[in-house]
């Protein structure tokens, strides 16, 4: 549980520098007309920067990556300029996504069953600019729409819709941040043209649709697939292994059943959880193995509409939690998630 100012500013302000590196060398490139490497550059810029939104922003929301909090509150007010994101409705959605994983009476972040695309149309968008693909990816029409419909207080997604009713001040905060977001955009965008330098509008805002390959690959896995209703963790969350680089453009992420099981300990130490309970644990897949399986499940789908990947759990493993005891069902709802929930829930 011990949070870390070191090794928070070692994942925060070093997946900025990453971002801000691969930006320096694509404005180089571009201004020395070197267009192989300019690309090349972009498509690197993109990939890094694609795991702001939701993802950097994702563990900076549950307030544990540094011990002092307003070091917290900053990085994730930054990570969210910088990646269209509006902070205020995630805390509110993803209280209920901790609270009640995929009960889909409860948690409408994740619904089950999710497609596993591996389209043409879609892979491409994911290598280069994506426009319109959805999953777990940054599309320029999604985000807009999104943004545009929090700024004017008129919420087309119903389950937002639904998470803010009753509660008008909260609701008033993600409207404010969403004008925030879209007029910092506005002025980084008009002011590159203004100056003259109009590739900047792209490496500062134009980078979260580009290169959102990784990101979609390393996050459509923590659910898709396994089961839902249920309140065993190792059921309805898979924990995957990844090569240090992507693990730490992920947060750290892909011990996730560790994550929802354990939601108040700090992303770089979420692996030591997984040694210190891995003999309860289902294996970590790798992330081939997590998309076969998903595929598989998804095959299946189509013929069998009940039909949902019933993780093995070791011989050592104590069984399988298919239903809760009645009587600490409602304390099992209320443990600690971090310091996610918004004011108005807690």
């Amino acid at each position: 549980m011990q949070r870390s100012n070191l090794r928070g500013a070692f994942q925060a302000v070093g997946h900025l520098a990453l971002w801000a590196c691969t930006g320096t060398i694509t404005y180089i490139c571009f201004t020395q007309q070197w267009w192989i490497g300019f690309a090349a550059a972009l498509f690197c810029h993109g990939t890094i920067g694609a795991f702001f939104r939701g993802l950097a922003v994702h563990e900076l929301g549950h307030g544990t990556v540094f011990r002092t909090m307003w070091l917290n509150r900053f990085f994730l007010r930054l990570y969210s300029l910088l990646g269209w994101w509006n902070y205020h409705e995630y805390a509110m959605s993803h209280t209920y996504h901790h609270r009640y994983t995929l009960h889909p009476r409860g948690d409408r972040e994740v619904m089950l069953p999710r497609n596993p695309t591996l389209a043409a149309l879609c892979i491409l968008q994911l290598f280069t600019v994506n426009f319109a693909f959805k999953t777990d990816a940054n599309s320029i029409f999604f985000v807009f729409r999104r943004l545009l419909s929090a700024a004017f207080n008129r919420y087309d997604d119903p389950w937002i819709r639904d998470l803010y009713e009753g509660q008008p001040e909260a609701r008033r905060q993600a409207v404010r941040w969403a004008r925030i977001v879209l007029a910092f955009q506005v002025v980084v965008i008009g002011g590159s043209f203004a100056i003259g330098q109009p590739i900047l509008a792209l490496i500062i805002s134009g980078h979260q649709f580009i290169g959102n390959w990784l990101r979609y690959f390393v996050a459509l896995p923590m659910h898709c697939g396994l089961r839902d209703d249920v309140p065993d963790f190792r059921l309805c969350v898979r924990t995957i292994r990844l090569n240090p680089l992507s693990e730490f453009l992920y947060w750290h992420m892909n011990w996730h059943t560790e994550h929802h099981m354990f939601a108040g300990v700090p992303c770089y130490n979420l692996s030591k959880i997984y040694e210190q309970v891995k003999d309860d644990m289902p294996v970590p897949r790798s992330l081939v193995g997590a998309w076969r399986e998903m595929r598989e499940a998804w095959r299946r789908q189509k013929t069998e509409p009940e039909y949902e990947f019933d993780t093995p759990l070791p011989p050592t493993a104590h069984p399988a939690v298919i239903s809760p005891n009645e009587s600490a069902k409602e304390d099992a709802l209320e443990s600690s998630i971090g310091d996610l929930a918004p004011k108005a829930m807690v």
